[in-house]
């Protein structure tokens, strides 16, 4: 998993989300989860608000940052769907080029929003920009953060906060198949895994001496945890049935998996 992650980079991406055209790398459409544009849903066009993004970007860069990243110049830009945790946000590809077509980099950028506990939490955050939250609390639980990964905000006909990071910046995870007794047998490695990151992830954050006494060497907190996992399960498989009795209703309309390409790309179980 690893290895694999590590040969998850731009060059990589560059191959699976461009093509050349006219001797120069274009990113591929994929409706509907990349979509080339011309002009955001409240009318502005596309090149004028990526520049006004871009600039605040670039601002709020430190210094040896912004010399890096003058060195790339925008061939291209696209709108991607993203997931589950982001639906309904605003979020774009930005291509860039360094020395030649051998180098180079994709910036993702992405609305940012309040919090839906900012709400349930009584002390106040003491930031005025959604995406300066994000990336402090990026910052705070990775060891090693993005060198790109920044905030900014752009005023047209509403405020929008945003934060900008990497693409393809070695990112990895497994593949589990239900039926797949190979999958199945690594997934409580995995989970260990992921537990030991979020672990790390809560000891940096917070007091950790307080942390390690509040768990405790019991079992108390294993079976929280899985009482936790298993309603959760439980509630997503309620969701997922509401939402599908209301497509067969009729109350929402959606693509079918040949008209979205979703088959194709990720199987049936799409």
């Amino acid at each position: 998993m690893l290895n694999k992650a590590r040969a998850r980079g731009r060059v990589r991406a560059l191959d699976q989300l461009t093509r050349e055209v006219g001797g120069e790398h274009r990113i591929v459409e994929d409706a509907p989860l990349i979509v080339r544009e011309t002009h955001l849903a409240d009318g502005t066009p596309i090149a004028r608000a990526m520049d006004d993004l871009l600039r605040a970007y670039l601002a709020s860069l430190p210094p040896d940052r912004q010399r890096l990243l003058r060195r790339y110049r925008i061939v291209d830009v696209a709108r991607k769907v993203v997931g589950v945790g982001s639906v309904g946000t605003g979020c774009w590809v930005v291509l860039f080029q360094g020395l030649d077509a051998g180098d180079p980099l994709f910036l993702q950028i992405k609305e940012a929003q309040a919090s839906v506990l900012a709400d349930h939490v009584k002390t106040p955050l003491r930031v005025a920009n959604q995406g300066q939250r994000v990336v402090i609390g990026q910052r705070m639980i990775q060891g090693l953060p993005d060198i790109f990964l920044v905030w900014g905000s752009v005023e047209e006909r509403r405020r929008s906060d945003f934060y900008v990071r990497q693409l393809a910046d070695m990112k990895g995870s497994i593949h589990l198949a239900e039926g797949d007794a190979k999958t199945r047998g690594a997934l409580p490695g995995y989970a260990r895994l992921c537990g030991w990151a979020l672990a790390l992830a809560h000891a940096k954050s917070g007091d950790a001496a307080m942390i390690s006494g509040y768990c405790g060497g019991g079992d108390a907190l294993p079976e929280a945890v899985s009482r936790y996992a298993l309603a959760y399960q439980d509630q997503t498989e309620r969701d997922h049935a509401a939402l599908s009795a209301a497509v067969r209703a009729g109350r929402i309309a959606v693509a079918s998996p040949e008209e979205a390409g979703l088959e194709r790309r990720h199987g049936r179980r799409a």
